[in-house]
């Protein structure tokens, strides 16, 4: 991928919108995170067609779609989308974000989370962003707070994953949070 695609850069990572061709890439990353992620996201269907679904998601104005890629390869180290995209007085969404197995740990979801937080409060004009992340989700919940999420509370039952009603937390970040930050 080009270095013009990309909407933000930091140190090193970048962060683009995810494109049709992004496609092999991501079912490879899937199937390898499968047992990382199986837990917390349940199972996925791979197909291309399901991925052509996904995509079609993002062609309306209440849903974003973005990779975070390695600047140095263009590599693809993580998924993040904006869901639920409310505009007027409430001009929110909600974040949903994935690592990959083969990346996990070296940091590359927090910096490009703070590229998707600057593009999600800069151009996309957003007001606040919300998390849900499961109670035992370590991981999740120490992104978020490295990132100036508040936990602002509990939703039993929240969603369907693996055959249950999975709990989750509640967190947010307003717009003024990341000035005062």
């Amino acid at each position: 991928m080009a270095i013009t695609d990309y909407l933000l850069q930091g140190p090193r990572v970048a962060l683009r919108h995810v494109f049709r061709e992004d496609y092999e890439e991501l079912t490879a990353l899937a199937h390898d995170s499968a047992e990382m992620l199986q837990r917390w996201l349940g199972a996925r269907e791979q197909t291309e067609e399901a991925f052509h679904t996904y995509l079609e998601r993002f062609e309306q104005p209440t849903h974003e779609g973005f990779v975070i890629c390695l600047r140095s390869t263009g590599a693809i180290v993580g998924g993040v989308n904006i869901n639920n995209i409310v505009r007027g007085t409430l001009q929110s969404g909600t974040l949903g974000y994935t690592a990959y197995a083969s990346t996990a740990g070296h940091g590359y979801m927090t910096e490009g989370l703070r590229l998707l937080i600057e593009h999600a409060f800069g151009k996309l004009e957003l007001h606040r962003l919300e998390a849900n992340i499961q109670p035992d989700n370590v991981p999740s919940l120490n992104l978020a707070k490295r990132l100036g999420f508040q936990r602002e509370g509990y939703s039993a039952a929240f969603q369907f994953i693996n055959g249950a009603w999975r709990d989750h937390e509640r967190w947010a970040l307003t717009a003024e949070a990341t000035t005062t930050a």
